[in-house]
């Protein structure tokens, strides 16, 4: 469990450095733009050499970054920290010669503060709250003043109130900037920060399955251990239940005591399945390896789990098929994989007697198989946390056998879903890994 939480949040800070550097870009872009109309078109007199030192300064981080980003060690949260204070020192470095805490361009300080409270802790945000409000005081009292635009020179036939407006031009040039800061401001929180917030959401998902996997383990762990206490508590009884009623055989004879012979044959077949369901239940709690399946081709695997489940419900029509391409999928035949599929056949035949269906159908690596019975469905609440807790339907029952069931199949890399049908009935909805032959060699998937 730890070390999947140190994966999926190592994605998540990767993913946000990668968000980060795309930003970047963009403002990268925009501050060349800025350049080029300024200097180039405007004729604007600002210090444009140390302007585009700054820039490629940028460039090169943001290039060795990306290709740091292909490397396989881990991205930290100090790492994406320092990328931000980085960015702050840009920042700081191009309004010291653009005027300073008087560019209304100052707004810029909000964005990285806004990506720190949004992906790193606190801690994180009140040292950049720190950092920004230092910068932006030095900026005040230490920065190379923005000359002033020119005016036109002749204004002999010019109205008034249109030297009135070149008079205010450097106040509607100020406030067009903060309308234009706003729109950057709006856009990088409504996209950047948004997709940074996701990644962090989806990380907290996983994080949500990887816990609620850990506690249905733990679930079954208790289960196995109460599985193994209880099979060597109803060993021994069943035991003596058996020998008796061989005794009680050979003591009464079929041909004298047909009847009773007939029923002490009834009970000591019951004997024999409770034995088995023991073995089983021990295997499942670990005394005997739950790895030691065979590998075994599909059909044939299924034809012997519907021949032992046969002659626990004789009575119930089984409609078998089965469906892929022209080669022979195989396999790993678990005995407690053949227990959790008879258990799911035993549900569906006692809510649906008259008949049920089993559809195989295997696509490249996966095995489908689809058990479907004619009862009355299940309520959705249900549906949708069954196989997650222990529950039950029957008026006696434990509740554990689906729960151990989906335990089973997740343990072998499979899903198991359950689905209420429109018309009447449930299907259940499986997918195991099949074995794959490469080269002679066959592997696990």
């Amino acid at each position: 469990m730890l070390e999947s939480f140190e994966t999926n949040h190592n994605q998540a800070t990767r993913q946000n450095l990668k968000w980060l550097l795309l930003l970047r870009v963009f403002v990268v872009a925009g501050e060349c733009i800025i350049v080029v109309a300024a200097v180039y078109v405007v004729n604007y007199p600002i210090p444009k050499d140390p302007l585009w030192t700054l820039i490629s300064l940028s460039v090169i981080v943001t290039s060795i970054t990306w290709y740091r980003l292909h490397l396989d060690s881990a991205v930290s949260e100090q790492e994406l920290f320092l990328h931000l204070i980085f960015d702050v020192v840009s920042i700081t470095g191009l309004l010291y010669f653009t005027g300073g805490g008087t560019n209304p361009m100052i707004w810029s300080f909000l964005l990285p503060l806004i990506i720190t409270a949004t992906i790193l802790p606190q801690l994180y945000t009140w040292l950049m709250v720190g950092i920004t409000s230092a910068f932006y005081m030095l900026l005040i009292g230490y920065h190379v003043p923005l000359p002033k635009l020119p005016t036109p020179k002749h204004t002999n036939n010019i109205p008034v109130d249109i030297l009135k407006m070149q008079s205010n031009y450097d106040l509607n040039l100020h406030v067009f900037a903060l309308w234009f800061g706003y729109l950057v401001i709006a856009g990088a929180v409504a996209y950047f920060v948004v997709e940074m917030t996701n990644t962090l959401r989806a990380r907290e998902r996983k994080l949500s399955e990887v816990r609620e996997k850990a506690l249905r383990d733990e679930r079954v762990v208790s289960l196995g251990t109460l599985a193994a206490g209880a099979a060597h508590e109803m060993g021994t009884p069943l035991g003596t239940m058996a020998i008796v009623t061989h005794e009680l055989q050979a003591e009464y004879s079929d041909s004298d005591y047909h009847d009773l012979n007939g029923k002490l044959a009834i009970i000591r077949d019951q004997i024999d399945r409770c034995k088995d369901a023991l073995s089983v239940l021990s295997a499942s709690a670990g005394e005997l390896r739950a790895d030691s399946g065979r590998i075994m081709e599909v059909e044939i695997y299924l034809q012997e789990v519907i021949s032992q489940w046969q002659h626990q419900q004789p009575d119930v029509i089984l409609e078998f098929s089965t469906k892929g391409d022209d080669r022979t999928p195989k396999i790993l035949a678990e005995r407690t994989l053949s227990h959790a599929l008879i258990n799911i056949l035993n549900n569906a035949g006692d809510v649906s007697p008259q008949k049920i269906e089993l559809h195989a159908y295997w696509v490249e690596s996966t095995l489908n198989l689809e058990i479907r019975d004619y009862g009355p469905g299940l309520q959705p609440q249900i549906a949708a946390s069954f196989g997650d807790i222990p529950q039950s339907t029957k008026e006696h029952g434990l509740g554990v056998g689906l729960f151990l069931a989906k335990a089973t199949i997740s343990r072998l890399g499979g899903t198991i879903k359950i689905v209420n049908l429109k018309d009447t009935g449930t299907s259940i909805r499986i997918q195991l890994p099949l074995i794959q032959t490469t080269n002679g060699d066959e592997t696990y998937n």
